[in-house]
């Protein structure tokens, strides 16, 4: 399909100079009668940033960028959203020009850098960006799959690994014009793991740059499942971990939602042949969690994975196998004794096929979708979106954007049971040319989460992808106040 092109002359590590970026900027208040509720109105910047794609020579790298079009009351006017690779000069850039219309480009090869942008105006309200790589051969074969995510301070990983058959590299990313500084803490079954050599802590990541690290370098010990905790010292960063595993395949772990003592993982493919939960308590107490599959008629007890317990700051881990036995379905944490919670983060890794022919992802814990949230890059086939309902009926829209090329936006209703998954394949755009965006939007009932499952077949390898979808916080709580003139007298 055609795309726009990128130019990728510069480093891989180069970003954008993006001067003073936020993530977030909540548009000045009115005036209004003091004591009135909050008014919610949409952010006015956004921010983004996406790793550096893959290291493979033979990787294919699409990337896709779309804000959704807007309720009543969304930003209108003028507005910019890119893009952008290189380093303090950028050289390409992936640009929007309005609400609703996704626009795609694509990179070859292992020099791909990582990408950073920013959104404003109309253009900020719930954009959105998604990275899709696909290996076709090597140690990296498979299709990695990231959503571009705003920078923070702050992240787990639970579901990493330090094993010979994997090769887990910690990519942190800095958008910023001065200096960040992170520390990476890696702990197992029996706690932290420390290092001799302080590696992991002070690490510098200079301005507008991409560093990449091995997490087996910073221990000695090889296991199998441990959480990476990614704190800033000084400054923000993105934070990914990017996955291959010798034999499997290849993806990326997100971070996981923040700690809560319930948590769902959503969008288990039915057709799973190995899901294994990693789980780590991030306060002083132990957790005790319930584990639930929420299947497309209810919600059941896994036989023989009825619970796990999880040791203060220590990671757990349980082999629930092909618990969904061809039905797509999700995972529901909730505390064994409602009396005693504690905060856990969790993710799954999961594979599909068998030998040789297998493919993994992971679907770490996500919020709910609360008002909106997009998946942007959908083809003609191969998408899934799972809806799962945890403690109440609720409905959902799914829209279907207009395509990169053609095609004419679509939309469909759907209503999701409590404590079910309803795993559909979502409307896909009359006459599509090129790929699409799918946007789900809240219409009634309780909480839902969300996944989306891109799957792309390869030489009879069931290569995929997953993608939790979060609220996009395309819309920002603002008091309103009125003016006190008194206050210049006192």
């Amino acid at each position: 399909m055609n795309r726009a092109p990128l130019t990728l002359a510069a480093a891989a590590a180069g970003l954008a100079a993006l001067t003073g970026i936020a993530a977030f900027t909540a548009p000045a208040a009115p005036a209004a009668d003091s004591g009135r509720a909050a008014t919610r109105l949409p952010v006015e910047r956004s921010a983004l940033l996406c790793p550096a794609p893959s290291g493979s020579d033979l990787a294919e790298t699409t990337y896709t960028s779309v804000t959704p079009k807007g309720a009543d009351g969304a930003a209108t006017g003028t507005g910019t959203a890119q893009l952008v690779t290189a380093d303090k000069k950028p050289t390409a850039r992936l640009t929007l020009k309005e609400p609703g219309k996704p626009v795609s480009g694509s990179a070859n090869g292992a020099e791909a850098p990582a990408l950073a942008g920013a959104a404003d105006g109309r253009l900020a309200p719930g954009w959105a960006a998604q990275q899709t790589t696909v290996v076709s051969a090597g140690s990296a074969r498979g299709v990695l799959g990231v959503s571009c995510t705003a920078p923070d301070t702050d992240f787990w990983f639970p579901g990493a690994s330090t094993a010979k058959t994997r090769q887990d590299y910690l990519h942190v990313t800095n958008p910023d014009d001065t200096a960040a500084v992170v520390d990476i803490e890696l702990y197992g079954p029996d706690g932290v793991l420390k290092s001799d050599s302080g590696a992991g802590e002070g690490i510098p990541v200079p301005a507008k740059s991409s560093v990449p690290v091995l997490l087996s370098t910073l221990t000695t010990a090889p296991l199998a499942d441990l959480t990476v905790h990614v704190t800033t010292r000084t400054g923000r960063v993105g934070a990914a971990v990017q996955v291959q595993e010798e034999g499997v395949g290849a993806d990326w772990l997100p971070a996981s939602a923040d700690a809560a003592g319930s948590l769902v993982l959503p969008g288990i493919p039915a057709d799973a042949t190995d899901v294994r939960l990693v789980a780590f308590a991030t306060g002083d107490d132990d957790a005790d969690l319930k584990l639930r599959l929420a299947g497309p008629t209810g919600s059941i007890t896994p036989a023989g994975a009825e619970t796990l317990h999880v040791k203060s700051r220590m990671t757990a881990t349980i082999d629930l196998k092909n618990l969904t036995r061809g039905d797509a379905g999700s995972l529901l944490l909730a505390p064994a004794d409602p009396a005693h919670t504690a905060p856990v983060v969790a993710a799954l890794r999961v594979t599909r096929g068998s030998g040789a022919k297998q493919e993994l992802a992971f679907v770490p814990a996500t919020g709910a979708l609360g008002a909106r949230a997009t998946a942007a890059d959908n083809r003609a086939t191969g998408t899934t979106l799972s809806l799962t309902a945890p403690t109440a009926d609720a409905t959902v829209k799914v829209t279907a954007s207009v395509g990169t090329q053609a095609g004419t936006s679509t939309s469909k209703t759907y209503t999701v049971k409590a404590g079910t998954t309803l795993a559909v394949q979502p409307p896909v755009p009359a006459g599509l040319k090129g790929s699409y965006a799918l946007t789900v939007e809240t219409e009634s009932g309780g909480p839902v989460h969300v996944a989306r499952m891109l799957a792309l077949p390869d030489d009879g390898i069931p290569m995929f992808t997953i993608q939790t979808l979060p609220d996009d916080r395309g819309t920002v709580a603002v008091p309103e106040a009125e003016q006190d003139l008194s206050v210049l007298s006192r």
